[in-house]
Formats: C-alpha cells, structure tokens, sequence
C-alpha cells in the first residue's frame, strides 16, 4: 500500500547500539534514523535483533552502548513511562473485564484525563480503526483481528510521538493480517505518527513502509525504499531474504551451465520457453492469480519462474526451457 506519511512527525535515531547478553551480540552497533512521520519496517529473520532494538526504544531494555533520540533528545536513560510512545503487542494484551472504549481510554484515565474527554477520545480512536459500533463489547466477543484494532487505537489514544508495533499481525489469517495491514497504514498516515514496525513477514514490509531496514545476526544490511530494497539489493543476504531468488551461472546474459559468472535473478526476470535457455522438467506449479510460479529442474538446479498465467503453461512433469527474460 503506497502513501506519503504526513510530516508532523517526531524524528528517531540509534546511535551505534549495542545490546549484548553474554557473549551473544543482539545488536552490533545499530545505526539508524527514523524520519519524522515515516513508517519504518524493521525486518529480519528470528534472532536477527529486531524485537532488541525495538525493546530498546520503548524503555524496556538498556542497551550496552550507544544511545538513542526520539525529538533530538537523548532518552537512553529514561524510564519506558517517560518515553511517550505507544506499543501494539503481538499478543492483543487487551483487559478482558474492560469494554473496547475501556481498554481504549486506560491510558488516559491513568493520566487523570476527565471521563468525558476519555469517551470522546476512545469513540473518535475506535471510529478511526473502523469499530465504532463496537466500543460496548468486550474483548472475547470480538475477533482477533477486532482486538488488534483496539490494542492499535489503545496506543494512539495517550497521542504518542512514536508508535511501536511489534509483529502485530503474526497472529492473525491470511485474508484478516492483509485487511489491518493496509488499516494501521491508513491510521498511521492520517495521524503522521512516526511508526516502527517489526517483522519477519518480507511481503507485509514491502507492502507498508516507506522505508524498510532489513537486519541480520545484530547488523544493519541495507535501509531503502521498498523498491530499492527488491530491485536492488544491497547484498546477498538481502538479495535471498527479501522475496524470491535464483542463483544461476551466466556467459554473455544467458544461463550458462559451467559458466564462472553468477547472476542473481528474480523469478519474474526468467521466462518459460525461451529459445535461448535451458532445459528442465516442471516440479511444481502454483496457481497465484495473474501469475503462475512453475519450479523447473534444471542441470544448475531448481530455478523459480513466475510467468504469465495461461492454460498452455506447461504442466508438472512437462519438459520446458528457462531463459533469462529480454
């Protein structure tokens, strides 16, 4: 989902982080700004020092060294209370006795805002996230993807200056994680929150941010635009975490059985029946809507292709070539 955040932001920044547990580096010296009023996806595989970082910049964890800004202030030693940011757990950690206007408005009645100020203010939050009608429920009549919209209006409603949304989605199905994913960009670019977003889900990334940083084993790999990031790796490691890719020999731009040079392709740059390419079997073939991902054999192994859908697609078992796409 594309946008532009509103940039009324407050600005972040990691100052050469560290968090070690032992001999276990988390983060080894995280450099990294957020810009005021963009959303971040902070991406990584488990253990790669997302949910560290994010910890860090909540409070709830001190790093070893570095420190970190939110507003141009140095907070590193600044209680969690204190740090004027809101978070959206992975777990819904909504109260079960509260209703959802209730659980919305907690944060304010504990900041002794008056009760008809919290009513307004929840109503509006729950209008917001598309439950309006919902505010008198409590938390098990609602689904799970009905309470990640309360525990995402919760965290708005104290009016932080950085939202922090820690695998949010994780928990939900398929069809639900895509309707809130595009929901909290939408609340995110209409309230100019800055927001940092931790994933291991590359495709909600992609989708969401307006910049993604993908980590790996406590280092920072690359910080793009998504279509940087895709398009243009800025290494292996990148190139192989963030979507799909084939690594094949190639000589003079084709597929090269042999060949010293290797070339790392998406699987929409390959092409089913090329004159030029390479022989093979089909092993698998998945029906995506527009597209069809054929996984072929081939004497440089298995490459993925993501071709037009048509019925004279070859099928499983079928002989094809595989080229490299003009």
């Amino acid at each position: 989902m594309t946008g532009t955040a509103v940039q009324s932001g407050t600005a972040v920044e990691f100052r050469g982080i560290r968090r070690s547990f032992g001999a276990t580096h988390a983060l080894d010296g995280l450099d990294l700004q957020l810009k005021p009023g963009e959303l971040l996806a902070l991406l990584g595989p488990s253990g790669c020092g997302k949910t560290t970082a994010l910890r860090l910049l909540a409070g709830f964890d001190s790093p070893t060294a570095g420190e970190i800004l939110i507003g141009g202030k140095d907070v590193t030693g600044v209680p969690a209370a204190k740090r004027d940011t809101g978070m959206v757990f992975q777990a819904y950690s909504l109260f079960p006795t509260m209703t959802a206007a209730e659980n919305v408005a907690f944060g304010l009645r504990m900041r002794k805002v008056g009760a008809a100020e919290r009513a307004r203010r929840a109503a509006e939050l729950l209008e917001l996230v598309g439950l309006g009608a919902r505010g008198a429920a409590y938390p098990h009549q609602l689904s799970g993807g009905q309470q990640q919209r309360v525990a995402l209006a919760r965290a708005l409603a104290v009016q932080p200056s950085v939202l922090l949304l820690d695998e949010p989605l994780s928990a939900l199905d398929a069809r639900v994680r895509v309707q809130l994913r595009d929901e909290i960009r939408r609340v995110q670019l209409a309230e100019g929150i800055t927001t940092l977003f931790v994933t291991h889900d590359q495709s909600e990334a992609l989708a969401v941010a307006d910049r993604v940083a993908v980590l790996n084993a406590g280092r920072l790999e690359q910080v793009d635009v998504p279509q940087i990031v895709y398009a243009h790796p800025a290494t292996p490691f990148v190139a192989e975490f963030v979507g799909v890719m084939n690594t094949v020999p190639v000589a003079d731009g084709r597929i090269t059985p042999g060949a010293a040079e290797q070339a790392q392709i998406r699987p929409e740059a390959l092409r089913i029946g090329a004159q030029e390419g390479i022989s093979g079997t089909v092993l698998t073939s998945t029906f995506l809507g527009a597209v069809t991902r054929l996984v072929v054999t081939t004497e440089v192994g298995e490459l993925t292709v993501d071709a037009v859908s048509h019925p004279n697609l070859p099928g499983i078992g079928d002989t094809t070539t595989v080229g490299v796409a003009a």
